[in-house]
């Protein structure tokens, strides 16, 4: 059987825990398209996964490997797939980890197509940070016009989008970023730019109806201080938000799932230029350990994509 590069997780722990390994490459199952995989997306859920923070929400048998999300194209069909084609250019969230291999089987489902316009790289920096910020903005339900809205890790891939689609939605944006990236964000729409490492978000924001918290720990617990009587917090960061929600106040856990149609309707706007995506580096895959931990380590501005031709 051919084998294939893949960057696999052998145990919990630090950057050593990550290597390549050669793996059998797979074949697709009933449902599912053999992808070809050209570039990933790098996501902070690579080192949360590899230090075991969320290893009881996740269960893996190790070794496994790493990555949420490709782009490519497709280089088989498996029985029962109807809207893709071998040759397609493709771009999705797996739903599960596995991404960061030669090829990847993918259920159909959780595939786009690419726009002509979009390369691969530009194309594997969507599928999560953008679908994901969508979805968890509309968590608590509807936004309108008018509403305050806090996205703390504004400057980030999932929180840039975040920013852009409640500014779009017509609410009043406050946003925190590095200072040094405050005017990226306040390009992407947001009213209020809160550097937080020169001041406090609790001296400039107030009331507010949803704050979406993208980074966890102490900016989470500060949170609650800032919200309106019947203001909630969705949270990606910290699974034990519910558990840990203060007495008539409202916290919600949000985990992405992958939705084709809202990625292909997004890839479009960014494509005609309606939306920003930022690729702030591209690196090789020999990179990729490297890369997971400045995501652990570095304040983040947009995306990183991993380039598999380099």
């Amino acid at each position: 059987m051919n084998t294939i590069r893949a960057l696999q997780l052998a145990a919990y722990g630090g950057p050593e825990t990550i290597r390549t390994s050669s793996v059998d490459a797979p074949a697709p199952e009933a449902g599912q398209v053999l992808v070809r995989v050209h570039a990933a997306g790098v996501n902070g859920l690579d080192w949360k996964v590899r230090e075991g923070y969320v290893r009881d929400i996740f269960p893996l048998q190790l070794p496994t490997t790493l990555g949420i999300e490709l782009a490519g194209v497709v280089e088989a069909v498996g029985p029962g797939v109807t809207r893709l084609r071998q040759g397609d250019r493709v771009m999705g969230s797996l739903g599960r980890l596995g991404a960061y291999a030669d090829l990847v089987a993918v259920d159909e489902a959780n595939l786009s197509l690419v726009p002509q316009s979009l390369g691969f790289v530009e194309a594997a920096a969507l599928p999560v940070a953008s679908v994901a910020a969508w979805q968890s903005l509309h968590f608590a339900g509807p936004i309108h016009a008018g509403q305050r809205v806090l996205i703390h890790g504004a400057a980030g891939g999932l929180g840039g989008f975040a920013v852009q689609f409640a500014h779009q939605a017509g609410a009043e944006v406050f946003a925190t970023a590095l200072g040094d990236h405050a005017e990226y964000v306040r390009g992407l729409g947001a009213d209020h730019v809160i550097a937080y490492d020169r001041e406090q978000f609790e001296d400039r924001a107030s009331d507010i109806d949803l704050a979406l918290d993208y980074v966890g720990g102490e900016v989470l617990s500060r949170s609650w201080s800032v919200l309106a009587d019947d203001g909630v917090i969705v949270s990606t960061a910290s699974p034990a938000i519910e558990s840990n929600t203060p007495a008539g106040r409202r916290g919600l856990w949000f985990v992405n799932t992958p939705d084709a149609a809202r990625l292909h309707a997004i890839a479009e706007d960014v494509a005609e230029g309606r939306l920003q995506s930022k690729v702030a580096a591209v690196v090789r895959f020999d990179d990729l350990p490297a890369a997971i931990e400045r995501n652990r380590t570095q304040p983040q501005l947009g995306k990183v994509v991993v380039d598999f031709s380099l």
